[in-house]
């Protein structure tokens, strides 16, 4: 995956060693961004990848931006249709990543419950994404 700049990854600059899975979720205010916060934080746990600031994506960071230059793999996570995640990754010039929409999954913004079953649910796909 050539997100950006960075060409090499083993060559990587940023600081995260050989190149890690990066994992940005929408955590925005309704319970389906919580949901997607939860599950890249347990991915996260699990070891499957490594969750990052997409606040830090979208306000042209250095040294977050770099940590997606290296990734050899990102998933980003969205509560609902407006894509914020999805939408602040491209508009940062990063084309190439993998996707979950929540409402694809059958959540719904402001009527899915908060609970393990729908965190591990989307932790599920996460991980199945990020292996394949």
């Amino acid at each position: 995956m050539d997100n950006k700049k960075v060409e090499n990854k083993e060559g990587c600059s940023c600081g995260c060693g050989t190149a890690p899975k990066i994992i940005y979720p929408c955590s925005g205010s309704a319970d389906v961004g919580e949901i997607a916060d939860r599950a890249a934080r347990k991915l996260t746990k699990d070891g499957v990848g490594k969750m990052s600031c997409l606040a830090g994506i979208g306000g042209g960071i250095s040294g977050l931006l770099a940590v997606a230059d290296c990734a050899s793999a990102i998933l980003v996570i969205d509560g609902c249709p407006q894509n914020c995640a999805k939408k602040t990754l491209e508009k940062a010039g990063y084309m190439e990543f993998k996707h979950i929409m929540l409402s694809d999954m059958g959540m719904a913004k402001g009527k899915t419950p908060v609970n393990e079953e729908n965190i591990a649910s989307v932790t599920e796909k996460g991980e199945e994404l990020l292996i394949s």
